[in-house]
């Protein structure tokens, strides 16, 4: 077991170990052993499945862990979405990048701490994130309704908590990640709605059986997620936006690869989508400026006018 651990903390394709460097960490941790001993140790590990591959080194031999559970690529992968990630807190992405360092041997750990920059990102400032994930899968689990206090930020950096505190009774049925943000999709008040998991405070398990399981069968999930723009609710309905032809790597980026491409005349292209008719759909098409359009339907071209004038008020006439 101590020959393993030095082999998966200290060797790598890059960084193989001799016997000298083997025999000499075994002494120092206390495990007399000689040469002998290590090569039916190593004989045995590969035997169990432990990828060791040698490589000549000089005059005798280097011994290294080839394969391992993540490939450096894949650990870079990993640090780079827990520390992009919001909805994880700071002092968290670095407690879990120390962990995922650990995957791999200590040369690759000081490859991954060289890309990683935590410190200045937006960040959530609710440590409890991980713990609330927790709670929340166990009452899918046990299919049980939660209670919970849900809040909100003030612009003194305060905790405002909506219903004057009062708890939330809900049916817990799926946790979605949009926008680098965790959110609850549960049953509250007869109607499916999505909560911020990380604005969600002194989550319990209740007793009492979840409900809408029905309305949440009835969900696709897939289309949920995508009509709902940063997961702003709204009325979802049939939208028919009209693009210049350059954007068409912007629509398929957003609406998917399956998206339908409709020529439209010469420099514009047509999409058909379902979508929640809200404010962050407004925001999204504004980015855009002048290169897409609503065509249809003529209320959604109204709510669209009505959002750009009140945003127009703003500076004036």
């Amino acid at each position: 077991m101590l020959l393993q651990r030095f082999l998966e903390e200290n060797t790598d394709a890059e960084h193989p170990a001799t016997m000298e460097q083997i025999l000499q960490w075994l002494d120092t941790n206390a495990a007399v052993s000689d040469r002998r001993t290590v090569y039916e140790d190593l004989a045995w590990l590969r035997d169990q499945g432990l990828d060791i591959r040698s490589v000549r080194m000089g005059r005798g031999m280097g011994y290294y862990i080839g394969s391992r559970a993540f490939a450096l690529s894949e650990l870079k992968l990993l640090v780079d979405a827990v520390q992009s990630s919001k909805f994880i807190t700071e002092s968290k992405s670095i407690s879990l990048i120390g962990r995922i360092e650990k995957l791999g041997s200590v040369h690759q750990a000081r490859q991954l701490r060289h890309q990683v920059w935590v410190r200045g990102r937006i960040k959530t400032m609710n440590e409890s994130v991980f713990a609330n994930v927790d709670r929340i899968s166990a009452a899918i689990e046990s299919n049980k309704q939660i209670t919970f206090r849900y809040f909100t930020w003030n612009v003194k950096r305060e905790r405002v908590f909506r219903r004057d505190g009062a708890r939330y009774e809900a049916s817990p049925w799926a946790l979605l990640l949009d926008n680098e943000n965790y959110y609850l999709l549960a049953r509250e008040g007869g109607t499916m709605k999505h909560f911020r998991v990380d604005k969600m405070l002194d989550i319990r398990v209740a007793e009492k059986p979840r409900e809408g399981r029905d309305a949440f069968g009835a969900l696709n999930m897939a289309a949920y997620t995508d009509s709902h723009f940063g997961m702003f609710s709204g009325e979802i309905d049939r939208v028919k936006l009209c693009f210049l032809n350059s954007l068409a790597g912007v629509a398929i980026d957003q609406f998917g690869p399956d998206a339908m491409l409709i020529p439209y005349d010469g420099d514009h292209f047509t999409v058909t989508i379902r979508t929640a008719v809200n404010v962050q759909f407004f925001a999204w098409l504004s980015g855009l400026g002048d290169g897409v359009r609503i065509l249809e339907p003529q209320s959604a071209i109204d709510a669209m006018r009505e959002h750009l004038d009140s945003v127009r008020r703003l500076y004036g006439e």
